[in-house]
């Protein structure tokens, strides 16, 4: 039976062997390459002090031993658990698509809002891309939706079956979406979102393609509500 010190020692060999490709160096300790890497590596940001700690043990573990059999600092079964998670985070990350895999319900600034409105009732969604033609205008959001609404109080509310998606837009703020590529993490997809956070500002959704780019077959939708969903899950 595989010992949990022998355990930890794996996963905490390959995660170093990962970081020391990352700055193509070999002569810098664990602790030192988590905190260079940390700088722009999604996974390692999140997970940094979680590794800051793994050294000590590691160390605890390497230098406490009795011989090549016997480990006086022996990790709790939950803490190798959490290393090995780590390590396939690291190795294997999760990848927007296919995890936020989706049909996309996309409209056009022409067509009349009720068709929109109906999808929001029968398919419980709230943030639709919106085009004009093959040019893409932004994401119409709930938020959107209630700016456009608290403005018809003073109108007549008989005129909603003539309302067209494109004039509810209006009512959208600008620049609160974006695109993704397929290939980027969950943890790349994540720092997009708090990014704009201490701006002052905020992201509705990252639509995701191919390549990240806006002319492109959308694959899937990314919310806020998503990523946090995604964070409590991975617990």
């Amino acid at each position: 039976m595989v010992k949990n010190s022998d355990r930890f020692i794996i996963a905490f060999n390959k995660i170093e062997k990962v970081l020391k490709t990352m700055v193509d160096k070999n002569d810098l300790g664990f602790s030192r390459l988590v905190k260079i890497t940390s700088k722009y590596h999604p996974v390692l940001k999140r997970y940094r002090d979680d590794l800051l700690e793994f050294a000590q043990l590691r160390n605890a573990i390497v230098h406490n031993r009795v011989d090549f059999d016997y480990a006086i600092a022996e990790p709790h079964l939950s803490v190798v658990e959490q290393i090995e998670w780590i390590e396939r985070e690291i190795t294997k990350p999760q990848l927007v698509y296919p995890m936020f895999k989706r049909k996309v319900y996309v409209f056009q600034e022409s067509d009349p809002l009720s068709s929109l409105l109906y999808i929001i009732k029968t398919k419980d969604l709230s943030k639709f891309p919106i085009y004009q033609g093959n040019q893409f205008i932004g994401v119409l959001s709930e938020k959107g939706l209630a700016h456009w609404l608290a403005n018809q109080m003073s109108h007549d509310f008989k005129s909603l079956s003539y309302t067209t998606v494109g004039e509810v837009m209006v009512f959208q703020e600008p620049h609160t979406s974006g695109f993704i590529k397929k290939t980027a993490t969950v943890y790349e997809a994540e720092d997009r979102f708090k990014s704009v956070i201490g701006k002052g500002k905020r992201i509705d959704a990252l639509l995701i393609t191919e390549n990240g780019h806006a002319n492109e077959s959308l694959l899937g939708i990314i919310t806020p509500r998503d990523i946090i969903d995604t964070a409590a899950n991975s617990q």
